[in-house]
């Protein structure tokens, strides 16, 4: 394959038009490597035995990149069926445009209780990290709304805060109040008059909120992503309850919800069935 793009660039250059750059020949070449190292780990020593299922994890595995991965896929089992190597493109039919749904990575039960019990019972867990991962795990609270959260938004009467757009206050558990009270005496070890409950040495002189890259990298430590906590919490929540509550409790549309749904149906689930035909 390399011998045919450096041939195929040479032609263009004697026909006057525009050859490939070095670093797109590098790009392909690299894609190629990767595709024939995925289809090797699925057992699969020849590129006649790839099918469209090898095609679809592959691209999967960088969904951003799909469009570009699937091109060069493409051009290079074109290649291949012309030289006899294959008889079937397994290309075909594929498109180019993701398909919906989350692709993102979420919290096995065990990693759950390892993180709870980091956030709950180490004293030297920063206030900071044990306030976003607690929001986010128990209650689903994205970065956003923990960086803009303020002390006006805490109700101690009710144990109950503001997050965000959503229309009611979140009521809070004993854990979880808990975690709020101890990021607001850290807070006031700062001696700061910056109104929200997360306040950095950047902000604590100032009145705007913590940088959205300072909250980013507060789960460091704990070797997750702000998102892949809120992600778990999510998908547990929509695919044990309705969509549309979810979207309203957390005041988000319907159509940003829907995508952590199951593309299944547990058969418990569907009417007609009793608990003594439910699979065990």
């Amino acid at each position: 394959m390399d011998s045919f793009l450096l041939r195929s660039r040479e032609r263009a250059r004697r026909a006057g038009t525009l050859p490939r750059a070095d670093v797109t020949l590098d790009i392909k070449l690299s894609t190629l490597r990767d595709l024939a190292q995925h289809v090797s780990t699925r057992g699969k020593q020849d590129w006649a035995l790839a099918d469209v299922h090898d095609i679809e994890a592959f691209l999967a595995a960088q969904p951003k990149n799909r469009p570009r991965r699937l091109q060069i896929t493409r051009q290079f089992f074109r290649f291949a069926k012309s030289h006899k190597m294959i008889l079937i493109d397994p290309t075909d039919g594929l498109s180019a445009k993701a398909p919906k749904g989350f692709i993102g990575k979420a919290l096995t039960l065990d990693q759950q209780r390892h993180l709870f019990q980091r956030w709950t019972t180490d004293p030297a867990v920063h206030p900071h990290e044990a306030l976003l991962g607690v929001l986010a795990l128990l209650h689903g609270a994205s970065s956003s709304e923990v960086r803009h959260l303020r002390l006006d938004d805490i109700n101690p009467a009710d144990r109950a805060i503001r997050l965000g757009q959503r229309p009611r206050p979140a009521p809070l558990d004993p854990v979880s109040w808990t975690t709020v009270q101890r990021c607001v005496a850290h807070r006031e070890t700062q001696r700061t008059g910056n109104p929200h409950l997360m306040v950095t040495k950047g902000t604590k002189a100032g009145r705007n909120p913590a940088s959205a890259a300072y909250v980013s990298h507060v789960l460091d430590p704990a070797g997750i992503s702000p998102r892949m906590r809120r992600s778990t919490r999510l998908i547990d929540l929509v695919n044990t309850m309705d969509t549309k509550l979810v979207a309203a409790a957390f005041g988000m549309h319907s159509e940003g919800v829907m995508i952590y749904l199951a593309d299944h149906v547990d058969p418990g689930r569907l009417p007609g069935r009793s608990a003594v035909d439910r699979p065990t």
